[in-house]
């Protein structure tokens, strides 16, 4: 069978793992395993996965800590895990910069076609990236290729999803998108409840934005948001 990447899975439950490891590899996944955030740290740098499994309850440091630490190196794709189903943990899971989110118990084999579902679009967007669009507006630049976000030729770091975001409307000009059109083009899925993580990422943007001296993002009551031009 191909070897279609490795999935870093980060689970401190052994039957979950082995189930997990079992369902993945018949697909032609290579699995590494980790089972406390210490180590699942230490295995993104050694093993170069190319999607992490994130459980959130984990010894030692948990799944919010984990994910904000590899969101301050890597773009890599997170899949979060919690038993809860809060409303909460799906929200912050997503601000933090997690590309989906699975609520415990789950099937294996909805495990594995959200896998596959968030390296597809992970996938796309790195081919999107390649083609090197170049947004260029009074003050800003929006550098698809280079994945580099400049106001008045000075980089401003982005999340990846702040990032994605910003693309999305710079690339769509004046057009009017509502919160579920965004979370479906930049999350690439249909989100479950509170679209607010839309709000909170526009909010960080406009913020670092601020030195551009335009309103860029502009609301549109009842509506959504536009990148205003």
């Amino acid at each position: 069978m191909v070897h279609a990447g490795v999935i870093l899975m980060v689970e401190d439950e052994q039957p979950v793992q082995e189930v997990a490891r079992l369902y993945l590899e018949r697909e032609g996944f290579r699995v590494a395993s980790a089972l406390d955030g210490e180590e699942a740290l230490q295995k993104v740098r050694s093993e170069n996965p190319d999607l992490v499994v994130l459980d959130i309850m984990l010894p030692k440091k948990d799944g919010w800590t984990v994910c904000r630490e590899i969101r301050r190196h890597l773009a890599v794709p997170i899949i979060m895990l919690s038993a809860k189903g809060e409303e909460y943990d799906r929200v912050l899971g997503l601000e933090l910069g997690a590309d989906d989110y699975i609520t415990k118990p789950f099937s294996p084999r909805e495990l594995v076609a959200r896998v596959k579902a968030v390296l597809r679009r992970s996938s796309a967007a790195a081919g999107e990236a390649e083609a090197g669009e170049v947004f260029r507006y009074p003050g800003l630049t929006v550098d698809t290729a280079a994945h580099l976000v400049k106001v008045h030729g000075e980089t401003v770091p982005l999340t990846p999803k702040e990032f994605e975001l910003l693309a999305f409307l710079a690339a769509r000009p004046r057009r009017v998108l509502n919160r579920e059109q965004l979370l479906a083009g930049v999350w690439g899925y249909e989100y479950p409840g509170d679209t607010r993580t839309v709000d909170t990422h526009i909010k960080r943007l406009r913020e670092k934005l601020r030195g551009t001296g335009r309103s860029y993002l502009r609301t549109v009551w009842g509506l959504g948001y536009k990148f205003e031009v």
